[in-house]
């Protein structure tokens, strides 16, 4: 494992640091995508604490990649010193195996915007493909915005475009996305 960070489930306890790392990565994801109103809509509709617990409830399992802080970096927290190693939570997935039959859907994958770059993304869906694997399932299965820039990072990752879907999300807003999937062979 890299000792620079971690990946690790997520209990209720941590639905409210879900919310805030979506609420800080949505406006750079999508703030040359969607409109500002859109985006609160969308984060509400979906990351309000009862949402992620229906969701939980629903079958779909969040892991939070922690990232290692260093001696002397300066964090929420204040300054980190001497040889503690402490995890600060940067990004994370949500994912439902047997979304179809052999299938996991990843729902979400973000991190913060000043942690891309550095290979979580790719830890991230490697322990979801791994879970599949050990489950059984043969594929994985996502939803991205269309103009989302992250879908040649899924490209390079082996994702294939599947098909466009639209769907109304209410208030006039539809999620305008591709299908994408990956064969766990």
């Amino acid at each position: 494992m890299n000792p620079s960070y971690r990946i690790l489930p997520a209990t209720p306890a941590e639905y409210e640091t879900i919310r805030r790392i979506a609420h800080a990565t949505w406006p750079d994801t999508f703030g040359e995508i969607l409109s500002g109103e859109q985006i609160a809509y969308m984060l509400e509709m979906m990351y309000s604490v009862d949402e992620l617990a229906k969701q939980t409830a629903d079958g779909v399992v969040f892991k939070l990649l922690v990232e290692a802080d260093q001696p002397g970096k300066r964090t929420e927290r204040g300054y980190i010193k001497g040889r503690v190693t402490r995890f600060t939570p940067v990004g994370y997935v949500g994912y439902q195996k047997d979304y179809l039959p052999e299938v996991t859907k990843i729902h979400k994958l973000y991190l913060l915007p000043s942690t891309q770059g550095k290979g979580y993304g790719k830890a991230l869906i490697e322990e979801v493909a791994m879970i599949a694997r050990n489950e059984n399932q043969t594929k994985l299965r996502l939803d991205v915005n269309h103009q989302n820039k992250a879908i040649g990072f899924y490209e390079r990752l082996g994702f294939e475009k599947i098909e466009r879907c639209n769907t109304d999300i209410g208030k006039g807003y539809l999620m305008e996305d591709w299908i994408m999937e990956k064969g766990l062979y």
